[in-house]
């Protein structure tokens, strides 16, 4: 179980390194690749290169979804975990614009590309196969592990990202510095795909291919069509938690630390930022901290359900969205952080009960396949824009609210979905047997208690 959950973290990681990093160094980033001529278009720009890598999400998610369902969870997740390490790795070698102009912006979107029809396998698969090795009484605790790998890799991309400025000259920066944190992703990446296939296959897909007798899963001759006809409202209403979960997501992760410290945009509409200093470290802060939460609200709703910390979290969205906004519009270092906190705790409400719940919604034959298309589809529609269309929004209207209100809509979309939500805890998987976690529990279930 240690190794299982170490081989899915690992590419958790790696994918999430290569957010922090984008993140925190999306001001160099803009410089290095788009013309310096004009501020608002390339800031819009580089949200928009972050952006695309969405777009192709679901293609990754409708390929190796369902060879995950074929083939195995291990191969494919070996697979997607270094395709998603070379991209990062690449956008580390990329000319700047200065150098090569406009092929600059262009080869940046192609790494993107590949980092985004990669990751379209990545983290579906990864959720499926921690639930699959988890016993059904701790599964919480154990998926919660998942968004712990994802809050430590974006820490360690935000936190390298931040001191690496710190230890060497501006000159350094601006020439390969900004590089490096780029190019740690290859060697985690190796990492990942080493540990994936030193494991055997999960506990409920080998039970797959015992019931089924086929050689590679039990697969349906037109799966695609069966999975959209038969599992649209599984489907539904996994989007419904994908929304609130990933806008929260993305809104503190991705676009935050732009928008607390874009002082241009700021004064202009009323609001008052703080220094690029304060706002990277008081949010890796905020990240560290819930690394070490996560795992315990997921032991926590293995005891209580998963959906009463579920309704927390959208409740606390629908309730505390402009509040939270107001604080970190305010300019004050204090209330800033009291902001991010809050922020912080309503997200990881979804981070510890979304690995362990989203799996629970499908049967194994289909897993992977319904999973990974489902989350792709809503993750990039109305996720992973986050950044882009806030960026256009504030723009647009001047009004520096509209992050409170896009957490308030996600919140209400959370509602809906939690009253159509069934309890999963404590159950086994649909389509698997039961999976005690001890030798008693075992024999409870043989003996039918």
């Amino acid at each position: 179980m240690r190794r299982a959950v170490g081989a899915a973290a690992v590419g958790n990681i790696t994918e999430w390194f290569d957010f922090g990093v984008y993140g925190y160094l999306a001001t160099t980033i803009e410089a290095q690749f788009f013309p310096p001529d004009n501020h608002a278009l390339a800031q819009l720009a580089t949200f928009a290169t972050f952006a695309v890598a969405f777009l192709v999400r679901p293609l990754g998610g409708l390929f190796f979804g369902p060879l995950g369902d074929r083939i195995g969870r291990t191969k494919v997740l070996a697979i997607t975990v270094i395709l998603m390490a070379t991209g990062t790795f690449l956008i580390g070698l990329i000319p700047s614009y200065a150098q090569i102009g406009i092929a600059a912006p262009i080869l940046l979107v192609c790494a993107r590309v590949l980092q985004g029809f990669s990751t379209g396998g990545e983290y579906a698969g990864a959720m499926t196969f921690i639930a699959e090795y988890s016993p059904d009484r701790k599964r919480g605790y154990f998926g919660s592990f998942l968004e712990f790998g994802t809050f430590v890799g974006y820490a360690l991309g935000a936190t390298v990202s931040s001191v690496l400025p710190l230890i060497s000259t501006p000159a350094f920066m601006d020439s390969w510095g900004w590089r490096i944190p780029f190019m740690i992703a290859l060697p985690l990446g190796i990492t990942g795909v080493y540990l994936r296939t030193k494991l055997e296959e999960t506990p409920a897909f080998q039970h797959l291919l015992e019931e089924s007798g086929a050689r590679e899963g039990a697969a349906a001759k037109h799966v695609l069509r069966d999975i959209f006809a038969k599992y649209w409202p599984a489907m539904l209403l996994a989007g419904g938690l994908v929304v609130t979960w990933n806008v929260t997501n993305y809104m503190l992760t991705a676009y935050l630390p732009t928008y607390l410290k874009d002082s241009d945009t700021m004064e202009a509409h009323g609001g008052h930022a703080i220094s690029s200093t304060a706002s990277e470290w008081l949010q890796i802060a905020v990240l560290w901290a819930a690394v070490f939460i996560i795992p315990l609200l997921g032991r926590l709703s293995d005891k209580i359900g998963r959906k009463p910390i579920l309704w927390v979290g959208a409740g606390g969205l629908v309730v505390l969205g402009i509040p939270m906004v107001l604080l970190l519009k305010s300019g004050s270092v204090i209330a800033v952080l009291i902001g991010l906190v809050l922020m912080g705790l309503l997200l990881i409400c979804f981070s510890a009960t979304g690995p362990s719940t989203l799996p629970a919604l499908f049967p194994t034959e289909v897993r992977y396949g319904s999973l990974s298309i489902s989350f792709n589809i809503f993750v990039s529609a109305f996720a992973g824009t986050v950044s882009l269309v806030m960026s256009a929004l504030v723009l647009a209207t001047g009004d520096l609210n509209w992050p409170g209100y896009y957490l308030i809509v996600a919140g209400v979309v959370g509602v809906i979905t939690l009253l159509k939500l069934k309890e999963p805890a404590n159950k086994p998987l649909p389509g698997s047997p039961p999976a005690p976690a001890t030798v008693e529990e075992a024999r409870e279930l043989a003996a039918g208690r």
